[in-house]
């Protein structure tokens, strides 16, 4: 959605103004339209202050069309290099994590997580996968669904059943919303405790997560910033209408249910971050952030 709207942004330009000035206006009201439907992730503020960074540089003596051609082709290059190409790279680097006979658990749905299990599937590697899950929101499921019909030999289970099937698994593979520059991976609520106990059992945690979304800051809990999801779908059960013991939850003095969407899982938990730069320990993510800083185009 990012994507479409700065490309279209440019086009859409009214002829007879100062184009870095008012064209950072326009995106700003865009950007804001954005926020107001759901508060901006890591990597969507990263995408913006590239192309904020790229309206400040544009020449003011250039021709309007030559400076906006220029401008989309810069978000077009940004698109394909940070996000398209940078899958595709990171992919092959986790894929080399991955070895026969593997029982890989993952967590929730990740995109990042289908493409290397299905890359796996089509190098011939053997190997079973565990998808855990966890409500309100059950993503796992659509991976689930997926894998099966890409004949990847899967287990299901929820999240309270992590030690039972934890000593069945080799490896925890986890996609990521954010990583921070203290080592912290900001990932889907219930990440962290699967994390946790796969550490505590000795299992390695590889983290797969392209660099757009890195950033410097620094967080050390869940509490002082994240996404808020809608409290009511936890006083829902699927296929379950006579659970209603939260059903008027409102309207009960002092009670509040709190739905957080990420959680911040310590490095602590981590083993490897995988990205299209390669296979690094959680600690030298302030170098991969030092360095894709000084990169010509950022």
């Amino acid at each position: 959605m990012l994507g479409s709207l700065v490309k279209t942004a440019p086009s859409s330009f009214k002829a007879g103004k100062v184009l870095s000035r008012d064209l950072t206006q326009q995106l700003n009201n865009a950007i804001q339209f954005l926020v107001h439907c759901r508060p901006l992730s890591i990597s969507m503020g990263n995408a913006i202050k590239y192309v904020k960074l790229q309206v400040s540089k544009i020449d003011p003596a250039a021709h309007e069309v030559d400076a906006k051609e220029e401008l989309v082709e810069k978000i077009n290059t940004y698109i394909q290099e940070k996000i398209v190409f940078a899958d595709n790279v990171l992919v092959t680097n986790a894929v080399a994590k991955l070895y026969d006979d593997d029982v890989i658990l993952t967590y929730s749905f990740s995109s990042v997580i289908f493409n290397i299990l299905l890359r796996a599937k089509k190098e011939g590697k053997k190997f079973r996968v565990v998808v855990m899950d966890s409500r309100p929101q059950l993503e796992g499921r659509a991976l689930l669904r997926r894998l099966l019909s890409h004949g990847i030999a899967c287990t299901y289970v929820l999240l309270n059943a992590a030690s039972y099937i934890m000593s069945e698994v080799t490896k925890v593979f986890l996609g990521a919303s954010a990583v921070l520059s203290n080592g912290t991976v900001m990932s889907r609520a219930g990440s962290a405790a699967v994390a946790m106990m796969a550490t505590s059992t000795s299992k390695p945690v590889i983290i797969c997560c392209e660099t757009y979304k890195f950033h410097e800051k620094v967080q050390l809990d869940s509490i002082t910033h994240n996404e808020l999801g809608d409290p009511s779908v936890l006083t829902r059960v699927a296929r379950r209408p006579d659970v209603t013991a939260l059903q008027d939850w409102e309207e009960q003095p002092g009670l509040g249910l709190l739905n957080l969407v990420y959680d911040a899982m310590p490095q602590d938990y981590i083993t490897l971050v995988v990205t299209e730069f390669g296979a690094i320990p959680p600690t030298s993510v302030p170098v991969i952030l030092r360095e894709y800083r000084q990169e010509p185009t950022i």
